[in-house]
């Protein structure tokens, strides 16, 4: 399998490397990632800066380790890049898991004493952001669906008062 080294511009010192997988002291590329070691801006010494094929920006960038000499980088190997690798990809995974619970969320109330799903997805546009609010019966079939603000907080109250006024519109939204 062959590996794309395509590091965003300003990160990159070289040409893109399109056939092989690199493996420098301050560069590796390899299973879809970019492990880059730069000057840290914040004191004298070094982080390393981990870019996923395709990003335009680091998924993360941490301190890296001062080699003997306490004034340049150790240099990257396989193992360390395997375990940079396995972090940059779970920091990814947990940012992606939040960004989706913020963005889909979902309550089950009773209300008129029936058992109602009430969901609220936020839709992020950047020129029209909303959110949608629905309800679903206990077989899943839709009650009601309304567009809301991006700012609507769904809650227990929030979720039986929509209900019970009989999917209104909630009011200011």
């Amino acid at each position: 399998m062959t590996d794309s080294c395509t590091p965003p511009a300003g990160l990159a010192d070289e040409p893109l490397h399109d056939t092989q997988p690199i493996q420098e002291p301050r560069l590796w590329c390899g299973d879809g990632w970019t492990a880059k070691v730069i000057k840290n801006e914040d004191d004298d010494g070094w982080a390393v800066a981990m870019i996923k094929d395709g990003e335009p920006e680091p998924a993360l960038v941490g301190p890296w380790t001062m080699g003997r000499d306490k004034k340049n980088p150790k240099p990257l190997d396989g193992p360390a890049f395997s375990t940079l690798v396995k972090t940059a990809s779970e920091f990814v995974r947990r940012h992606e898991q939040q960004l989706h619970a913020t963005l889909h969320q979902s309550i089950t109330v009773t209300a008129s004493s029936a058992r109602v799903t009430v969901s609220l997805d936020i839709v992020p546009d950047e020129d029209n952001p909303h959110g949608l609010l629905s309800a679903a019966d206990e077989a899943g079939e839709q009650l009601a669906q309304v567009r809301v603000a991006p700012s609507f907080k769904l809650n227990r109250a929030s979720a039986v008062a929509w209900a019970e006024s009989g999917f209104a519109k909630p009011a200011g939204r």
